[in-house]
């Protein structure tokens, strides 16, 4: 991510919130920092978390959580899990969500039922699902191969995902949960 999109504050997002994972990352999270707020550990400003869609609406209306109900509604609630790691170019390090292509559909559906929100500004339009343990300036190789080696002998802890999480930033870059939207809502 750019540093000007990392500048920005008082976004919403729609979020995969996983704090059961937390004793588990942060280890890594504890130690990286945002470009944008060097001074705060990422542990500090979200919980661990994989992004659906950031940002969201601004100002987030009953017939946007409508929407997203909708949009959300013919997934069921399923056993997330965090099997393995990997690294985007940037240097940024990430733990894989499983099962992928039910992550990925959940966030696709959201992306068409908003349309005029495009994943990450646009910078990002094929956006892929992942939960940030390390950010581009402290990840790198040497964090990719201690989570990969961390994953094999204790894997990360599954949990049973049931609902998304509305998120805003406030000013100083920490986020607020804003409510919750169940999976499996028909």
């Amino acid at each position: 991510m750019t540093d000007a999109w990392a500048a920005r504050t008082g976004l919403t997002a729609i979020l995969i919130t996983v704090p059961e994972l937390a004793a588990y990352t942060d280890r890594w999270r504890s130690v990286s920092r945002s470009s944008a707020r060097p001074q705060v550990p990422l542990t500090e400003l979200i919980p661990p978390h994989v992004t659906v869609l950031v940002p969201w609406v601004a100002e987030p209306t009953e017939a946007d959580i409508a929407r997203l109900r909708a949009a959300v509604s013919t997934i069921e609630p399923f056993e997330l899990s965090f099997p393995t790691a990997g690294q985007f170019p940037n240097g940024t390090v990430w733990l894989k969500p499983e099962p992928f292509d039910t992550v990925r559909s959940l966030l696709l559906n959201v992306f068409a039922a908003f349309p005029e929100c495009p994943p990450y500004g646009g910078e990002f339009p094929d956006a892929r699902p992942h939960l940030t343990i390390s950010s581009s300036k402290q990840g790198g190789p040497a964090v990719l191969a201690e989570a990969t080696a961390a994953l094999a002998a204790t894997p990360a802890p599954t949990m049973r995902l049931t609902e998304l999480g509305l998120w805003r930033e406030d000013a100083d870059g920490t986020w607020q949960q804003l409510g919750t939207v169940p999976l499996g809502s028909r």
